[in-house]
């Protein structure tokens, strides 16, 4: 727990944010904390860039330059939320404008499910057969992953950021509405409308849920 005391009137509070020590050393200049800000929030901020993107390298690149701008604009942060929630706001925006540039493009085209799935088969049961594993167990697994990020990928955008957000990241109601700035209610309606159109793609290939 701790005392913010430079920041307004309005936002003097008591803030539970594990992150904001490290904040207040980053705005003072300290670049080492920064990197303790950077280590903290990688993983989970690459998860999300790669289930938006469906892409391994444009969402490395996409958190890469999420934390470019975090660390530039990071004088401007203020506490009204969390530093994790306003990080996730800058990666969800850097990662909407990467797909529009991304629309058309040939690098970034959707392969049919059993398009992907020819393709990756045999290099999957391979890997797996080397890692002494049950090939047969694990490959299922895998391939349901598969089927799921590609019916994710096939959600609007809009209905793809909260169930990402929601059901895969595990962010509540409120975190959510703070990174899409949007109001609760549109919030709970996209997320039901997200999960009917993910269950209906999903259940073409896995059965009924």
């Amino acid at each position: 727990m701790l005392w913010v005391s430079n920041i307004t009137d309005r936002q003097r509070v008591i803030v539970e944010d594990e992150d904001l020590q490290y904040v207040i050393l980053c705005q003072k200049g300290d670049a080492e904390a920064f990197g303790v800000l950077v280590e903290r929030h990688q993983k989970r901020m690459l998860n999300i860039a790669f289930r938006m993107l469906d892409d391994y390298d444009e969402a490395c690149d996409a958190t890469q330059e999420s934390f470019l701008a975090a660390y530039k604009s990071i004088k401007k942060f203020q506490a009204e939320a969390k530093y994790s929630t306003w990080l996730y706001r800058i990666v969800v925006n850097h990662c909407k404008n990467r797909l529009k540039q991304l629309r058309g493009t040939t690098r970034h085209k959707n392969l049919s499910l059993d398009d992907a799935g020819e393709a990756k088969a045999a290099e999957i049961w391979n890997q797996l057969s080397a890692n002494d594993v049950n090939p047969g167990l694990e490959m299922e697994k895998r391939e349901r992953d598969t089927r799921v990020q590609q019916c994710i990928t096939s959600l609007e955008e809009e209905y793809k950021e909260v169930v990402i957000l929601r059901d895969i990241q595990g962010l509540t109601y409120e975190e959510i509405r703070d990174i899409l700035q949007i109001p609760d209610g549109t919030v709970k309606s996209r997320l039901s409308r997200a999960r009917s159109a993910l269950k209906d793609c999903l259940t073409k290939f896995i059965g009924d849920l």
